[in-house]
């Protein structure tokens, strides 16, 4: 019986390197990897080993014989690729064997984020030199979009958390969160340049957070809000500002994109609140979500339905969230008539409505429709929330170069490129704000670890060294930034959000609040 990756895949990768008959598809070296949301085992070849299911970090992979009936569906999903790919096949071919140059023991690197490109990028410093890494975060608790990106309903996938975990606990490793890196040291920033000056190497693996906008009319009015801004509210992460919706409305959300987020923030909003509250969910947003009862999504593609931006496995899933029916209307054959009133009370469902552009969002100091066009046929769209999934880009950082253009860091090979299109020394981007915001958890994977290649190149062509003695940089921190938090810190307010959940029956609560994480931690601003 062979086994099968299911949704909450995160394209680590890992299972592929253990497999011993490489029946795990697509590798990091072949077309497709970072671009499919999951990996695919070919079930005529695997040997039921149960190596990959040993290695998976977050819980992805079970025997065939063994799925839910939410996840039976990914038997024939896994199956169904190597159908649709005949040039995929399994078994081994010339194995190459890179060429480890010898580096200097006393290199020290700063690596700036803690998503996922951040967490690889450590993981391959540690595994390939023998560098002392020095990780930053802006916020008191690492993660990145693991923590504050990743659905609530999809806990698994969070897992991969606790394999970076393991690597802050490392002798080698030194954590500083809560701690922003800027041009402003007079608010508390740490610079780029002091960064540079400090360590022999800086990674910045800022993620890409700023939402791009749609351009029409009442985009500013309360009740429209990006996926960027809705998926960080519920998420819990601190600071996040709810979309503010006017009371007694339609029960209907109207978002504008295809993407993976937009169904998940789709998902989000549709599911019933009895099952959000046993998941991590903010309990901000819950109180919302239950007061207001949005019971109808409708997802505007702008092209036909093969255009689409969601994976297969992402949509086929939502057929699975209990009660919650799944519609599809093409657009360019007319708008469904039912659209133009409030969505029906005592039924949940998304709806997916292609060939259709957001024309203006209307309302009486809040939004109360969406217009919308398709071809010829035009419609209101009664709806009392407008969220905008449509793409999105790095946040610029002082002191750093920044293509305004494309929204990210300039890199070549994961160097960042000066205003002269040479590589600054010791300078890297990786990550959605390198490669801008495609592919998921593998994608960043595979980025960070040619990004780190780069690196060691670098040192071993003769990369300048900081001159900086090596206690400058944490007397530096402590002056400029009283709450900083080390590693005891974060793991005080993991403890504490777990305690909180396990009192409701749930994973944990999050705090939402600056002030409360640092007195979890046993620090308090100053």
């Amino acid at each position: 019986m062979a086994f099968v990756i299911t949704q909450s895949c995160c394209s680590d990768a890992g299972c592929v390197s253990v497999c011993p008959v490489n029946c795990i598809h697509p590798t990091p070296e072949e077309r497709g990897f970072g671009t499919s949301d999951i990996l695919h085992i070919d079930p005529q070849a695997c040997i039921d080993c149960g190596a990959c299911a040993d290695a998976c970090p977050v819980n992805a992979i079970f025997p065939a014989d063994r799925l839910g009936a939410r996840d039976a569906i990914f038997a024939d999903i896994n199956a169904a690729y190597y159908r649709d790919n005949p040039d995929i096949s399994s078994g081994w071919s010339d194995v190459v064997y890179p060429q480890i140059p010898r580096l200097p023991r006393d290199l020290r690197v700063a690596i700036v984020g803690t998503g996922p490109s951040g967490g690889y990028a450590l993981r391959t410093l540690l595994d390939r030199t023998d560098a002392h890494v020095t990780v930053f975060d802006r916020l008191p608790t690492p993660g990145g979009l693991v923590r504050a990106g990743v659905a609530p309903d999809h806990p698994s996938t969070k897992d991969v958390m606790k394999t970076f975990d393991i690597l802050y606990r490392d002798p080698r490793v030194q954590m500083a969160t809560n701690v922003e890196v800027g041009p402003n040291p007079a608010s508390g920033q740490i610079t780029p340049a002091e960064l540079a000056e400090h360590f022999d190497a800086v990674f910045y693996a800022v993620g890409a957070s700023q939402a791009r906008s749609l351009g029409i009319p009442g985009e500013d009015l309360p009740g429209s809000t990006s996926a960027t801004e809705l998926v960080a509210w519920y998420n819990a992460v601190p600071g996040a500002a709810g979309p503010r919706l006017r009371a007694g409305g339609s029960g209907r959300a109207v978002i504008v994109g295809t993407g993976n987020v937009a169904l998940d923030v789709a998902r989000i909003l549709v599911s019933p609140p009895a099952l959000l509250a046993a998941t991590d969910i903010a309990d901000r947003a819950l109180d919302l979500l239950r007061r207001q009862d949005v019971h109808e999504v409708v997802i505007l593609g702008r092209r036909g339905q093969d255009s689409a931006a969601y994976t297969a496995a992402e949509y086929r899933a939502l057929s699975t969230i209990p009660g919650v029916d799944v519609a599809v209307h093409d657009g360019a054959d007319g708008l469904p008539a039912e659209l133009s009133a409030p969505a029906a009370p005592g039924r949940r469902r998304i709806v997916f409505l292609f060939n259709t552009v957001p024309e203006a969002a209307t309302g009486a100091g809040a939004v109360e429709s969406v217009g919308v066009r398709s071809g010829r046929h035009v419609a209101a769209l009664p709806a009392d929330l407008l969220v905008r999934s449509i793409g999105y880009r790095a946040v610029p950082i002082g002191g750093l170069p920044f293509d305004e253009a494309t929204g990210r860091f300039p890199v070549r090979d994961g160097r960042l490129l000066g205003a002269d299109g040479e590589p600054i020394p010791g300078v890297y981007a990786v990550g959605w704000a390198a490669r801008g915001s495609s592919g998921g958890i593998g994608a960043n994977k595979q980025h960070a670890i040619e990004t780190v290649e780069s690196f060691i190149a670098d040192v071993a062509a003769g990369l300048a060294r900081t001159t900086a003695p090596p206690e400058a940089f944490p007397d530096l921190l402590r002056r400029r930034l009283r709450t900083s938090l080390g590693y005891r810190g974060i793991a005080a307010i993991d403890r504490r959000e777990r305690e909180r959940g396990a009192r409701e029956g749930r994973p944990r609560v999050k705090f939402t609040d600056v002030g409360d994480m640092l007195a979890a931690a046993g620090r308090r601003r100053r």
